[in-house]
């Protein structure tokens, strides 16, 4: 009996669309596949208003269901919105294009507060409430380590734009996701898609906050540890990291480090003479105002998260940390991989990355071409930690102001 093909040209455009993709999902030297290959970026590395626009109306177009459960419950859709806020992605990447251009730090705030909202108990929003409901006790944003993120103002403005075209429809959760991401293409950083549907949060976790986000002070059996919690491998991990390449961290990350390292008061005897040199210019020692009235250093600063853009204008980036001798394109590249490699990695628990034989392959490998593997590495986990434990369907709510609860 013979078979008809019916010519279906949506798979053609798939086959065009994914192929280069498929090609470059290639391996850092000597290390497995990830598990999530479920990705699209563009290497681009500025764009103006025009060309950012562009190229999300053409991800927007691609014919895929990422409509999949992607851990514990979640079941978010690509375009959630379609039918009761058609506009609602727009008019998020308007805002944050508007709100970039006048504030450069944009992509590195919203980057890192979202990542500590998704770090704790999943991206649901819970970092941007300052209400508890009827629950007692402090909410997350004023766990210390989150005490020094920035943003919290600039994903309101956003909010309040979506909220005049589709009151109570588009959550806070969804918004931020979709304005890091966003603001991370402006900043030179990979596109990469962003499922929709999430729900806010009924709480904030304080006591979460303050035990279980990376400090800059740690080693690399509690930051693998941490992150593999949350179903991150070794991989995935290091690729995140990476997101330190952009914004500066504040001196107070930096200092215990620089004059009283563990408690001995010497620098890391790690940190080569030079950088420490460098180091210490830009951060001076103020040891008189982080220690305590005992002596010992503020368990403010080591209990600080390593991953924050810190309101103080002092501090160094990763740009800076290399030195001069050593070319570094975009802002978003391999900087950071070739500071650890030469071992000016600006917080303790970067460089800790070259403390284990695996991981320290891992940043080699990162290191080692014109950071298309991190760029894609990156897109593919910024996925991942996007669909971390979020609330959907008749889960949480819809708030309309980020930091107050729907009252019933």
């Amino acid at each position: 009996m013979r078979r008809f093909f019916i010519f279906n040209p949506w798979i053609i455009v798939a086959f065009i669309v994914f192929l280069p993709v498929l090609v470059s999902l290639r391996n850092p030297r000597g290390e497995p596949e990830p598990e999530n290959t479920i990705t699209q970026t563009t290497s681009s590395s500025s764009f103006s208003h025009t060309s950012f626009r562009s190229v999300i109306l053409a991800a927007n177009t691609f014919p895929f269901d990422f409509n999949q459960r992607i851990r514990d419950g979640s079941n978010l859709q690509y375009n959630f919105y379609r039918d009761s806020c058609p506009q609602a992605e727009d008019n998020v990447r308007s805002a944050v294009t508007d709100i970039y251009f006048d504030h450069r730090d944009l992509a590195p705030s919203l980057l890192r507060l979202f990542f500590h909202d998704c770090f704790i108990q999943g991206c649901d929003a819970s970092l941007l409430l300052e209400d508890n409901g009827d629950r007692n006790g402090s909410y997350e944003k004023q766990a210390i380590p989150n005490q020094t993120l920035k943003g919290f103002d600039k994903v309101d403005l956003i909010k309040e734009e979506v909220e005049q075209a589709c009151p109570g429809v588009v959550s806070c959760a969804d918004i931020l996701a979709l304005a890091a991401r966003d603001s991370v293409l402006l900043g030179g950083g990979p596109f990469y898609p962003v499922l929709t549907g999430r729900r806010d949060s009924l709480q904030s976790f304080f006591h979460e906050a303050t035990d279980q986000i990376p400090r800059p002070d740690d080693n690399l059996m509690r930051t693998l540890h941490l992150f593999n919690l949350r179903g991150f491998n070794a991989r995935e991990t290091v690729s995140l990291l990476g997101g330190h390449n952009i914004g500066k961290i504040g001196c107070d990350f930096i200092q215990q480090r620089l004059y009283d390292f563990q408690g001995t008061g010497q620098p890391d005897p790690s940190i080569p003479l030079d950088f420490l040199s460098q180091m210490r210019l830009n951060c001076p020692d103020n040891s008189k105002n982080n220690f305590s009235s005992n002596g010992t250093f503020s368990s403010f600063t080591a209990s600080k998260p390593m991953n924050v853009h810190h309101s103080n204008d002092k501090g160094m980036s990763y740009m800076q940390a290399l030195s001069s001798a050593v070319p570094s394109g975009a802002s978003f590249d391999t900087h950071y991989y070739q500071s650890l490699l030469r071992g000016r990695g600006l917080l303790f628990a970067d460089q800790q990355l070259m403390a284990q034989e695996k991981t320290a392959r891992l940043v080699s490998a990162y290191a080692s071409d014109d950071g298309s593997t991190f760029r894609m590495d990156f897109a593919r986990v910024m996925l991942k930690l996007s669909n971390l434990d979020v609330l959907t369907g008749n889960q949480g709510q819809v708030r309309l102001n980020c930091s107050r609860l729907v009252s019933s």
